[in-house]
């Protein structure tokens, strides 16, 4: 999938605000249900897990899986936060 420059400066602004929150139960059933509710609602959702939780190799698995679970694409990564993208 092509991700327009505009999505990708769009996921980089620091205004854009966090949605979803990864928790001490980890990725959950309704965590992904929120996730697909939020990408049909728009096409960016920029989510944060609680430090500590993942290690960084476990944290890149993480976002793939969400991004697979949700039909999305992760378009930026740093840390604890990563933005999906879905059409």
């Amino acid at each position: 999938m092509s991700i327009p420059d505009k999505i990708r400066q769009d996921a980089k602004d620091r205004d854009l605000r966090v949605t979803v929150r990864i928790g001490k139960d980890g990725v959950t059933d309704n965590l992904i249900s929120e996730m697909e509710q939020q990408l049909k609602a728009r096409n960016l959702v920029k989510v944060k897990m609680n430090r500590g939780l993942f290690d960084r190799q476990q944290r890149l698995e993480v976002w793939d899986a969400i991004a697979e679970a949700c039909s999305a694409v992760v378009v930026d990564s740093r840390g604890n936060v990563a933005v999906f993208y879905r059409t």
